[in-house]
């Protein structure tokens, strides 16, 4: 329902590199930055090489127009991310967006993911992205006005869970929130690929860093 090209077409829609349009332009601009230097989408890149499902730039992400205040989606039936080119505003929401939707692509990788007929399957998946891409960092939510609350993270997270899933599936919100509250101690907790909660560029790369040398380490057990 928020790509409507998809439902029309039953197929992918136009590829990074296939299109001239302003919007398209800039979505495939700045995708190409935030792939080469921003250092949460790096780890991602290099934990999906790790676990089997290395990323093409052309093939896993498209940039097209979408419905509503969508930023960007992971469509699991052609594992391919779609960037909203007419919704995405600046370099930081690409990252975020970028960033949000690897983790479900990486979850799709790691995991046998029932992303159409268990919700509590998404949820876990959208607790995740929301906790790890960075989408509740401080200034963030200072920028939506949410701020001084106790145990304001977990909150954030919770709430931006909730509503990715009221954007994709076509539920109640109570079962959105029973959902999410079903899964949310053990997802909120599951920090991979990041082996702990990025909360900003330092932390990541910190993390981006660690990942590398993971194997390393084990190696001298």
């Amino acid at each position: 329902q928020v790509l409507p090209e998809r439902l029309a077409e039953g197929k992918p829609g136009q590829g990074v590199l296939s299109s001239f349009f302003t919007n398209n332009q800039k979505c495939q601009l700045m995708l190409l930055k935030t792939l080469e230097t921003n250092p949460y989408v790096k780890l991602l890149l290099d934990a999906m090489k790790h676990s089997g499902c290395a990323v093409n730039r052309e093939r896993h992400f498209s940039c097209e127009d979408c419905n509503g205040n969508v930023s960007g989606g992971f469509d699991a039936s052609t594992s391919q991310i779609v960037l909203c080119q007419n919704n995405i505003r600046n370099q930081a929401h690409m990252n975020r967006v970028v960033t949000h939707e690897l983790i479900h692509a990486f979850d799709h990788c790691r995991a046998h993911v029932n992303w159409f007929t268990d919700v509590r399957h998404l949820a876990c998946s959208e607790v995740r992205a929301a906790n790890l891409s960075g989408d509740c960092s401080l200034i963030n939510e200072i920028f939506r006005l949410h701020f001084g609350l106790k145990q304001h993270h977990q909150t954030c997270v919770r709430d931006r869970a909730i509503l990715s899933i009221l954007a994709v599936r076509n539920i109640s919100k109570e079962v959105a929130q029973k959902a999410v509250d079903e899964v949310f101690e053990s997802c909120f907790n599951d920090h991979e690929p990041f082996g702990r909660i990025p909360h900003n560029k330092t932390y990541a790369r910190y993390a981006h860093r660690d990942f590398q040398n993971r194997d390393r380490y084990y190696s001298n057990i």
